[in-house]
């Protein structure tokens, strides 16, 4: 709304125009406040939130490495030696949970989702019935104090933000959930983790949800890769993407400019005399798929004939065609389709 400050009237009082203004002017600037803290992210589209919940915090990494807690848990631990450790884009959310709803009614509501969304449940447990610890042979009781997975799950890569700024730790007074779902799509693994939490009536329940994405790290960003990190990719993983080896337009034939990435494999071979790999060829997700197939087959079998031309045996490789089937990235942007377009390693 917009007016000239000619137009306003003069009043003065509480009551007046000008102080009614001054009401209107701070509602504004109040509810503009609360919309950017707000908006700092949407809910996850494979996740959501349980309904009447507020976003309270929102954090995100476009890749990192964190541990899921997959089984119950050693009471007093202060690390997990079973955890799920895994990689990719990791997102953080804090919720307030709406009032007069149990934390089993959420999590069997979450539950209920996510198994609609093709998620498989791989572990839940809640701290009143002691099914998130180990049995502990020692002890006649079994724990359910809730410290114990609340510092479990407080690990450093959760952030000191939320209401009060405090580590969420300092929300499981009560009791605790836990949640660890997988989903396995085309464009790579997605795990959910809901950590459920009951606080004092003052501070309410919340749910702390974090998605975990994993793909490919942006290898593009160094296409040059090295026998050293070849190796490493092999002994860590079991395989190495490789950006560096290009072909002509929908043809095998390798390019000129392919040839350093080449003299590394090599290199690797020379120095690893026992190691043995399969080369396999990935294509994006443009054209027929029984094309990419045999087109991805070929490319495979090129690289290792021009591996056997630098002195290496050829009988040390094996070749593969992928095709599209094996994508790091979507295949809806260029960006994603430049990922899936790639030579890969695997150690035998």
């Amino acid at each position: 709304m917009a007016h000239s400050s000619s137009s306003l009237p003069t009043g003065t009082g509480r009551s007046g125009p000008r102080w009614r203004q001054l009401l209107a002017c701070v509602a504004l600037l109040a509810s503009a406040t609360v919309a950017s803290a707000a908006e700092p992210a949407t809910d996850h589209p494979l996740v959501g939130r349980y309904e009447g919940s507020v976003l309270d915090a929102f954090q995100s990494n476009a890749y990192d490495e964190v541990d899921l807690i997959r089984g119950p848990i050693k009471y007093g631990e202060k690390t997990n030696p079973d955890a799920l450790k895994v990689s990719g884009k990791v997102s953080l959310y804090y919720y307030k949970l709406p009032e007069g709803r149990s934390l089993l009614e959420v999590q069997r509501n979450y539950e209920a989702s996510l198994k609609a969304k093709g998620f498989q449940l791989k572990f839940s447990c809640a701290t009143t019935d002691s099914s998130c610890y180990k049995k502990d042979p020692d002890r006649e009781t079994p724990y359910t104090d809730v410290s114990a997975l609340a510092n479990m799950i407080d690990t450093p890569e959760w952030p000191q933000i939320g209401r009060g700024r405090q580590f969420i730790s300092n929300y499981f007074e009560n009791s605790g959930r836990y949640v660890l779902a997988q989903y396995d799509g085309p464009a790579g693994t997605v795990y959910a983790s809901i950590a459920l939490a009951e606080s004092t009536p003052s501070k309410g329940n919340f749910a702390f949800v974090r998605v975990v994405e994993t793909k490919a790290m942006d290898t593009d960003k160094i296409v040059f890769v090295d026998a050293t990190a070849m190796q490493k990719g092999l002994a860590e993983n079991g395989r190495i993407n490789l950006y560096g080896i290009h072909f002509d337009l929908d043809k095998d034939s390798i390019k000129p400019e392919s040839q350093p990435t080449l003299d590394e494999i090599a290199k690797l071979m020379r120095s690893n005399p026992q190691l043995r790999v399969q080369v396999v060829g990935h294509t994006d997700a443009q054209g027929e798929e029984p094309h990419n197939a045999d087109l991805s087959r070929r490319r495979s079998v090129s690289v290792i004939a021009a591996l056997a031309k630098t002195g290496v045996d050829g009988r040390r490789f094996t070749s593969r065609g992928a095709g599209s089937k094996e994508p790091v990235a979507p295949n809806t942007s260029e960006d994603g389709r430049a990922k899936n377009r790639r030579v890969e390693l695997m150690r035998l």
